[in-house]
């Protein structure tokens, strides 16, 4: 049997893992908001609308905090149509999916949503055919008390209290030629620059993350990232990251390395940041915003983006996720965990229907994909802070990578509880690994709970019909004898090993 030795040590810390990786994606795109998130007439439906079945599936999830209104929807949205009277709110044409939007879901309905499943608001600006101005009047009408035009209107509306938004993205993939006036590095650094200096003004309590690359295979990627961030530094605490993961060679091998090229993308990034910051002589670090990532690549037909005819609400992009999808978002959440120095925010896209963990049937029930299990997961047993793990693995090569370990892990220490959590990805093709862990100085514990995301076939998928085809099935296999833990891990297989201290 193959081996695979992981030594961590409890003083041996990566950094404390913010909880914000655990985040995702509401955009007004084919199905996420309507006949997503918000239903007025479904069976499940409360008053305001809201389906309870994807309420409650979310709350299983577990996202932390949740990134809206876009997207490329986000560079030609008025805020002020999704607010007041319903009755009152214009329809509108949505250049970037082809749709019609007609604003019966905005800013308010979507902190209702927001406070009822118990989650951080992520809010973006218009920077494309908006800017400064639209920026400091929205977070105005969202964080002023009181007294003013924009709080005030906010209070007619029904919302006394400041909704007290703190983390912004400014603008969407603005180096992205489908983008509604997209804009040059420069271009788009001195926008981010001067609508930051105005949004800190009206509230100076705000996080800002500025746009990075759509993706680390744009032209401009890296140059993006620092004339950005030399026209803005002083203004922003975060830089965007976006990638999606294509599984082009239907081969799982060369599928895996693109968790590889996400570790790279990730270090790549933060080393330019830090360059910027040398150029300063500054000690300020630019942390990471992973707030746009996923598997896509079956439903990305000219179709599965844009509808003829203007409809509203269209089937865009509802990618149905399979068994070697879930251990590919396994294998991401595993690096971002291991990068949480750097890593303080990540939001998989999107939340329900559109790429995302949630399925569901307008008028019909909702479900649980694929991918959702190693996400509630992760965001379940990752607390505390993330140890520098030391791991010795048979490997695996392919054309673009050698030496892939085949065992990717990510362990987590809470000092509060004393909980030590092992996330772990077997990679190889065919065989089972023998998993020994030497857990150094964290005391005596025993395995509280483990489980194992496994299927014989890569492709099988979960359906309206089959909800739990492919799920976790718990096992009670795993030992702990001193400070070390043994475990089985099945060839292609997520697993998770939760521990606690021993009485």
């Amino acid at each position: 049997m193959l081996r695979s030795r992981i030594i961590v040590d409890r003083d041996f810390i990566i950094s404390p893992l913010d909880r914000r990786v655990f985040g995702t994606f509401v955009e007004h795109m084919g199905r996420c908001v309507y006949g997503g998130i918000y239903e007025p007439g479904h069976p499940t439906a409360d008053k305001r609308g809201f389906r309870q079945d994807v309420l409650e599936l979310t709350k299983e999830l577990g996202p932390t905090i949740v990134r809206y209104p876009g997207g490329n929807f986000l560079s030609g949205y008025n805020w002020e149509d999704g607010v007041g009277p319903k009755d009152k709110r214009p329809t509108r044409l949505d250049l970037a999916w082809g749709s019609t939007e007609t604003n019966q879901f905005g800013t308010n309905e979507f902190m209702d949503w927001c406070r009822v499943a118990n989650v951080e608001p992520m809010f973006a600006v218009n920077t494309g055919t908006r800017g400064a101005d639209e920026a400091r009047n929205f977070l105005e009408y969202c964080n002023h008390p009181g007294g003013t035009y924009w709080s005030d209107l906010r209070r007619s509306h029904g919302y006394e209290k400041p909704h007290d938004i703190k983390f912004w993205c400014v603008g969407n993939e603005m180096d992205g030629p489908w983008q509604i006036c997209r804009k040059t590095a420069t271009e788009y650094g001195r926008i981010a620059q001067e609508t930051g200096k105005v949004m800190r003004w009206v509230d100076p309590d705000i996080k800002l993350a500025a746009c990075g690359s759509s993706a680390r295979t744009m032209p401009t990627y890296a140059a993006w990232e620092h004339d950005v961030l030399d026209n803005c530094f002083n203004e922003v605490d975060f830089i965007s990251l976006h990638q999606y993961f294509r599984n082009d060679s239907n081969d799982i091998q060369t599928f895996f390395t693109v968790i590889e090229d996400l570790d790279s993308f990730i270090k790549e990034v933060a080393a330019i940041a830090d360059a910027v910051a040398a150029k300063r002589r500054s000690s300020k670090r630019i942390m990471l915003s992973l707030d746009e990532w996923n598997v896509w690549y079956k439903a990305h037909t000219p179709e599965d983006l844009r509808k003829p005819g203007w409809p509203q609400a269209p089937k865009l992009i509802e990618e149905i996720y399979n068994f070697e999808d879930a251990l590919i978002v396994g294998g991401a959440l595993i690096t971002m965990i291991n990068n949480a120095d750097r890593v303080k925010a990540a939001c998989i896209a999107q939340l329900v229907n559109v790429i995302g963990p949630i399925m569901t049937e307008t008028g019909g029930p909702a479900w649980r994909q694929t991918i959702f299990h190693p996400f509630s997961q992760a965001s379940r047993h990752a607390r505390g802070n993330v140890l520098r793990a030391k791991i010795d693995s048979p490997t695996f090569s392919t054309k673009t990578h050698a030496d892939a370990s085949c065992v990717l892990a990510s362990i987590v220490h809470d000092p509060d509880s004393g909980e030590v959590n092992i996330l772990a990805l077997n990679r190889h093709t065919t065989e089972e690994i023998e998993l020994e862990v030497e857990l150094r100085g964290l005391g005596k514990l025993k395995v509280v709970s483990a489980s194992e995301l496994h299927h014989k076939d890569l492709k099988a998928i979960n359906s309206k019909d089959k909800r739990d085809e492919v799920s976790p099935a718990s096992r009670s296999d795993v030992t702990i004898s001193g400070e070390t833990l043994k475990a089985k891990l099945k060839p292609l297989s997520w697993n998770v090993i939760a521990t606690g201290a021993a009485s």
